[in-house]
């Protein structure tokens, strides 16, 4: 879990097993990942099939695990395999599988971690930014009672403290700070459940693959012969023996901490949906899937916000742009009044900045509150898009023969007036590699120091009629 560094698959590596709560028979592969992708789920048993990226923001549920949904489709229980790349620092993967769950193995993440191991990994730089713990923050889930506090650290690291009502637990704590602590102590953690909650469990349609060869089963009441025998009906396991023991099955726990040590396990599986590293140390009291998700998501928004103005571009008048109004033409389709660019200051594979200078006598400023003339935020996007446009165009070696066309706008939200005499530094950035001609982008827009608009904006490059 080194800052600054990442690792590549060198080959794929196949899973077979039951899902944990479907109880249906999944095979899952990991291949290596194109450079800066991310990870994603490609469910392969539909036609056509479906790409989930893990994300955060596409959590739809976490009871009993974390769910991943895009367009209706569903892969759930994905926060294993999630923390063993997290863990080995494996930033970009393609995780196929067959089915709507990832195989639950042996209730742990330690089979994913020595698949991966064994099939080789290289080191390399990586060029995802961290997302730095500069302050200390108290993040509370209300809906869980989770709570985590973030603390400043030239490292990753993480502890958990958990705290069970049941004696044969308590209070436990454990912590990861390096790679071989992972390896060695948390990734061989088991998944676990305490019998009063099984039948509960069952009635909601879970746990259908759970059994005691992959999960610890935790005797915390004491049940009837009655109600025992109901229950293994109910999960369709009546050779299982339920005894006094602390632990059914034929295993202990593994370490005094095991429960702790799956949370940790968890935990570290739920921030791999941030998409990067964290920089700090993560102090996790009670955690549970829900408040992980919602310090993910938490952490995610701070992230892209720091981006969004941390990096403001500066504008000197005085320095030669890198493109003029002619340059800018000879990528460009459009013309007056719809030109939206007036030069471009900065340029590079992932980035790019122009300048629109804000003038009165622009002709919409006629019918656009006449007599308090503000900018149409809907042509401040048209200028991102256009700066956007000329970013796509120059990487693809387009230029005068290609010309970009937008397929949609996201998350676009306008924070401040923009008026004439202004002059708007337009900065596009890449969200992702392009790739087939589609190009998605992160543009944000500023009046000096002052954020005016931001969105996400994908667009496809498409060849010009001629």
């Amino acid at each position: 879990m080194e800052i600054g560094f990442k690792q590549v698959m060198l080959d794929s590596v196949s899973f077979q097993g039951k899902g944990l709560h479907t109880g249906l028979d999944i095979n899952m592969t990991i291949h290596p990942g194109m450079p800066d992708s991310g990870i994603k789920f490609v469910r392969n048993d539909l036609s056509p099939n479906i790409e989930i990226t893990a994300d955060a923001n596409l959590v739809v549920q976490t009871q009993r695990g974390t769910v991943l949904e895009k367009n209706g489709t569903k892969v759930s229980t994905v926060e294993h395999v999630l923390s063993a790349l997290f863990a080995l620092d494996i930033e970009d993967a393609i995780i196929e599988v067959d089915g709507p769950e990832v195989p639950i193995l042996d209730g742990s993440a330690h089979i994913f971690v020595q698949q991966l191991l064994q099939k080789g990994l290289k080191k390399e730089v990586s060029r995802k930014q961290p997302w730095v713990i500069k302050e200390v923050i108290d993040f509370k889930d209300e809906k869980s009672g989770a709570h985590y506090v973030l603390i400043p650290s030239d490292t990753f690291e993480a502890q958990v403290i958990t705290r069970f009502s049941t004696p044969i637990l308590g209070e436990m704590t454990a912590g990861c700070d390096a790679q071989s602590t992972y390896v060695e102590e948390i990734a061989p953690s088991r998944t676990f459940v305490f019998i009063s909650e099984l039948d509960a469990l069952a009635d909601a349609g879970l746990i259908k693959g759970g059994d005691i060869d992959n999960a610890l089963v935790i005797n915390d009441v004491a049940l009837s012969e009655e109600k025992i025998e109901r229950l293994k009906q109910k999960l369709n396991r009546p050779h299982v023996t339920v005894s006094g023991a602390p632990i059914l099955g034929n295993s202990n726990m593994q370490a005094q901490n095991e429960p702790a040590r799956h949370k940790l396990l968890d935990l570290l599986g739920d921030l791999a949906l941030v998409g990067r590293k964290i920089q700090g140390k993560i102090i996790a009291i009670k955690p549970g899937h829900g408040g992980n998700v919602s310090l993910a998501q938490f952490i995610k928004h701070q992230y892209l916000h720091q981006k969004k103005i941390g990096d403001i571009p500066v504008y000197d008048v005085n320095k030669p742009p890198l493109m003029g109004l002619e340059d800018i033409k000879r990528f460009l389709p459009h013309r007056y009044p719809f030109l939206m660019v007036d030069k471009i200051i900065e340029m590079s594979e992932n980035h790019i900045v122009g300048i629109k200078n804000v003038t009165g006598n622009e002709e919409f400023f006629q019918g656009h509150f006449p007599g308090n003339p503000v900018l149409p935020g809907v042509l401040q996007m048209e200028a991102l898009a256009q700066v956007g446009g000329i970013l796509a165009l120059n990487n693809a070696g387009s230029e005068g023969h290609w010309d970009t066309y937008f397929l949609k706008m996201d998350n676009v939200k306008f924070k401040s007036k923009v008026l004439p005499g202004d002059t708007l530094i337009l900065k596009m950035e890449l969200a992702q590699p392009i790739r087939r001609g589609i190009i998605q982008m992160l543009g944000t827009a500023f009046v000096g120091h002052r954020l005016v608009s931001e969105g996400e904006l994908t667009a496809q490059i498409v060849k010009r009629d001629e």
